[in-house]
């Protein structure tokens, strides 16, 4: 038997990953507007006699949704929704994109992509400034390593990864390093985007030499300008590719 609720409906789960179940219902009920920012979700006992689960299946699912910063648990009262677009973080975007759905962005990606340019562009600003010989060294290596890939675009993507994890690994700054791993991992993730995309970054062998090399002379400024220069191009492939 469906359980029901007032204003919603939702069809017993089958047995397998229930928990993973109720967490994807609510979590698109919430994203998709069914449940507005302060609104109190059911409690647990209606919500595991409508999903036809048990209440630790709930709890499971409630504690995801709050890490993610869609849902407030409060103990012994009701689960608030909260404003993603306040609370949440890029591990939302990431989550969704691995799991194959999509925040109710249509500009995501392009969003992405421009955040990749900033992190990527003051890394590398950080990284002339900051990086010790050794960290100079492994950037210069991995360049070479990516230019050994030429012609083979998927192949200098792959490389090209190595590069900017050595420029954000001599940066310091642990929160870009962070933010670098949930940027290459995913769907929406720079290594998942089409190699054509990027083909003026990663046929640009020169760019990514002259980087390497005011990293190693310690040229901040010229180090910030080359990077953003080098990612930029990306941004406006990924515009074109949503109007299409």
């Amino acid at each position: 038997m469906v359980g029901t609720l007032p204003g919603m409906t939702f069809a017993p789960l089958d047995r397998q990953s229930v928990s993973d179940q109720v967490f994807g219902r609510l979590r698109d009920a919430v994203l998709g507007g069914r449940y507005a920012a302060g609104d109190a979700l059911p409690s647990e006992r209606e919500l595991a006699r409508s999903f036809g689960v048990n209440r630790h299946a709930i709890r499971e699912a409630l504690r995801r949704l709050q890490q993610l910063g869609l849902v407030r648990v409060s103990q012994g009262g009701a689960t608030r929704v909260l404003d993603w677009r306040a609370t949440a973080g890029l591990d939302l975007a990431m989550a969704l994109t691995q799991a194959g759905d999509v925040l109710p962005v249509p500009t995501l990606a392009r969003d992405v992509m421009e955040m990749r340019v900033s992190i990527g562009a003051d890394a590398a600003r950080l990284c002339a400034l900051r990086a010790t010989p050794s960290a100079r060294a492994a950037v210069a290596e991995a360049v070479e390593a990516y230019a050994a890939a030429v012609p083979d675009l998927a192949a200098m993507g792959v490389a090209d990864l190595a590069v900017w994890r050595r420029i954000i690994e001599g940066s310091g700054n642990i929160a870009y390093l962070l933010a670098y791993n949930s940027l290459t991992s995913g769907d929406l993730a720079v290594g998942h985007v089409p190699p054509h995309l990027r083909a003026a970054e990663l046929l640009d062998v020169a760019a990514h030499r002259r980087l390497a090399s005011l990293i190693d002379t310690g040229d901040a400024t010229g180090a910030e300008r080359a990077a953003r220069a080098l990612l930029t191009p990306v941004v406006g492939s990924e515009q074109k590719a949503e109007r299409r």
